[in-house]
């Protein structure tokens, strides 16, 4: 995924939830370009050992497959996601063993994914796979996951700069 611009300042409603969206997430894939495996892989805060570059991609992959798969569309976990009944709730940021680039390439998927799901349904849209009786609507997801992302990206960018000073953010960037 390549660094989006901001949507226009004048679009719609849904233009605006997910250009925000996509130009966060395109921020994902900027962060951790040139980094060495080692790098992506390294944890560089004692307190929390499991945010690493790495791990922040995958947390984010998953994160976009639970809310627009799993709950938005109702698709059933079939045992594919990293958690288990009684398993360690950040288990989608265990990944010393997985390649940043293949981590990459399936957040961007799931991205894609996450956009085709989203297309044809409007933003007043119900969570089907919740079972809750207070359902988030479609607008509310794309909130909460531009906060998700913009949020990590954040983390992504402080990161970065410890291991190697290197930061940059530039939204001016055509697609």
């Amino acid at each position: 995924m390549t660094v989006v611009s901001r949507p226009p300042l004048t679009s719609d409603e849904r233009t605006q939830l997910t250009g925000w969206l996509d130009l966060q997430r395109s921020f994902v894939r900027m962060k951790c370009e040139g980094l060495t495996e080692a790098d992506a892989h390294r944890s560089v805060l004692s307190t929390s050992p499991l945010m690493t570059m790495a791990g922040l991609v995958a947390h984010l992959r998953w994160n976009e497959y639970s809310w627009f798969q799993l709950s938005l569309v109702g698709v059933p976990d079939t045992g594919q996601t990293p958690w288990t009944k009684d398993g360690h709730p950040d288990a989608e940021m265990f990944v010393d063993d997985v390649p940043l680039a293949q981590l990459l390439d399936e957040y961007d998927e799931e991205c894609a994914r996450s956009n085709a799901t989203i297309a044809d349904l409007s933003l007043d849209a119900l969570e089907q796979g919740t079972g809750d009786d207070d359902p988030a609507s479609l607008r509310y997801i794309l909130c909460h996951m531009i906060e998700e992302t913009a949020r990590h990206v954040g983390h992504l960018d402080i990161i970065r700069e410890l291991i190697d000073g290197a930061t940059r953010y530039d939204w001016r960037t055509p697609a």
